[in-house]
């Protein structure tokens, strides 16, 4: 039984330190990692979940080590935003796939990449044609970025000397069936308006989970019974 509580007690321990040493290394770490980042994150899991099971284990200097690990880790991000080169050292360089629509086959073979797994990723972007790409380039993060031939992207409203009203982010003024009061102010709107518009649909404000004011004046209800989303002018 005792050493089932001390397990109980160092996971709860451990669980707390991971969380302020994520918070520590910033949102940057919960999105993509570098080469460095990721096998930060492997080592100190590996020494979280060694301290949290085995009893026999030293937490002092398991937590110890961790905290070295996290320290270098602040260290070389801090480094890698003063200096380029250890930048590229720690999180990697971008690299060239394609160019002009044709496939840069070195560039491939350096990132141990198969024509099949380019194919792959570009048609996770809905390209399904090399020909159609000006440039693909593979981020540090793994991820690639495609820019479409001008042919091939689609055509913005400023091409075609349309003058579009600037769409605004759309402004809650329901939530959990409460009304906004001070959203419904700062949108030039009252209480009355609303209260009216939930009267012509025969719907309580109690019966709303969401209502949001598009910047085209169109209010969008989302209600708690079916989660069905409806436009109203």
């Amino acid at each position: 039984m005792g050493d089932w509580i001390e397990i109980v007690l160092r996971s709860l321990l451990i669980l707390a330190g991971l969380f302020i040493i994520t918070k520590l290394l910033g949102k940057k770490q919960l999105s993509k990692l570098s080469y460095f980042e990721y096998i930060v994150g492997i080592i100190i899991g590996d020494i979280a979940g060694s301290l949290s099971m085995d009893a026999e284990a030293n937490l002092i200097n398991g937590v110890t080590s961790i905290l070295v690990w996290t320290l270098i880790s602040i260290f070389l991000s801090y480094i890698s935003l003063k200096n380029k080169k250890v930048r590229d050292i720690v999180e990697g360089k971008a690299r060239v796939f394609i160019k002009d629509g044709n496939i840069l086959e070195g560039n491939l073979k350096k990132e141990r990449f198969t024509s099949d797994e380019l194919l792959e990723m570009l048609r996770k972007k809905n390209v399904f044609s090399v020909r159609e790409v000006e440039f693909a380039l593979l981020e540090a993060d793994g991820e690639l970025s495609v820019l479409l031939k001008r042919d091939y992207r689609a055509v913005k409203p400023s091409e075609l000397w349309l003058q579009l009203p600037e769409d605004k982010e759309p402004k809650t003024i329901i939530m959990d069936g409460q009304i906004m009061e001070d959203m419904v102010k700062k949108v030039g709107r009252s209480t009355e308006w609303l209260q009216g518009i939930l009267a012509d649909k025969h719907v309580k404000v109690e019966d709303v989970f969401l209502a949001q004011l598009h910047s085209d004046g169109k209010l969008s209800l989302d209600y708690y019974q079916d989660g069905v989303q409806q436009d109203e002018d």
